[in-house]
């Protein structure tokens, strides 16, 4: 085996591999934006956030405010002492700040959603609640 089919094959072993890892409920985050604002101690914070079909983001809260929006499928949001709400790409959610809350795609395909926060600044992005 030389040098050019030993590349080709390890390629397609770590893509195999890969593909068998990932799960079905799977969040990918993927950090967009995080800069200082004109309030002291704030700043804003933007993350795209991906969920594969039937993937359940656990109750947490954020060290400020949410604005959630939904660029794809379907995610249902559960805010603390709220009744859980529907969305669809195209529509926006406010959570406020320290308010626990879920999020699940309750699509048939993947959901993503862009997650804009104003929080304080370098505090710990988010907190699992129990």
């Amino acid at each position: 085996m030389n040098a050019r089919s030993v590349v080709p094959a390890l390629v397609a072993t770590v893509f195999t591999f890969h593909a068998a890892q990932a799960e079905p409920g799977e969040i990918r985050r993927t950090d967009l934006l995080k800069e200082d604002i004109s309030v002291s101690g704030r700043q804003v914070v933007q993350v795209r956030v991906d969920f594969n079909p039937g993937a359940f983001a656990v109750n947490h809260r954020h060290p400020g405010e949410e604005v959630a929006y939904v660029l794809q499928g379907t995610l249902e949001y559960k805010l603390e002492g709220r009744q859980a709400v529907t969305l669809k790409a195209g529509e926006s959610l406010f959570i406020p700040d320290g308010v626990a809350h879920s999020a699940r795609n309750v699509g048939d395909g993947r959901a993503s959603e862009l997650a804009t926060y104003i929080v304080t600044r370098n505090a710990k992005l988010v907190e699992p609640v129990k």
